[in-house]
């Protein structure tokens, strides 16, 4: 958690979002594709760098390698009912996901971010980016106050 909001001051400094600024920040942290090869890292990147000029309302762009890595555990459906029902103790199986990498994208508001997903030119990264990433992210929404 402290690391989470490292990052985010960070960010926040770096693009100078002050806390009054109703733009929204998402990012997301993702596990590698270990086959991705270099050219499939340099289309992600170049596909990445392009979006703010291809979706409305997306403003700035950041990815790369995380300082940090982030751990993400995740457990079996029938253990997670469990929790969720209030069960306190439960035995199932967890696997870990390292996330390695991820991207920051700075929005001029919410209604931004919700055009952004069904947008063409997101489906045409999204098929980039599948190439070095494993299924599934960590995925944060901050919004300015």
């Amino acid at each position: 958690m402290r690391n989470l909001i490292l990052i985010l001051a960070v960010v926040m400094l770096a693009t100078g979002l002050s806390a009054g600024e109703k733009k929204l920040m998402h990012c997301f942290y993702f596990t590698v594709v270990d086959a991705a090869t270099d050219a499939d890292w340099q289309a992600f990147a170049k596909a990445t760098d392009a979006l703010p000029g291809k979706i409305p309302g997306l403003t700035k762009v950041w990815h790369g390698k995380m300082a940090r890595p982030m751990a993400v555990y995740n457990i079996d459906g029938e253990s997670r009912k469990k929790l969720t029902a209030g069960e306190e103790k439960v035995t199932g199986t967890i696997t870990l996901r390292v996330r390695k990498h991820g991207v920051c994208m700075e929005f001029a508001d919410e209604a931004a971010l919700k055009a952004y997903g069904p947008n063409p030119a997101h489906k045409e990264w999204d098929a980039i980016y599948s190439k070095v990433r494993v299924a599934g992210t960590t995925t944060i929404d901050f919004m300015g106050q």
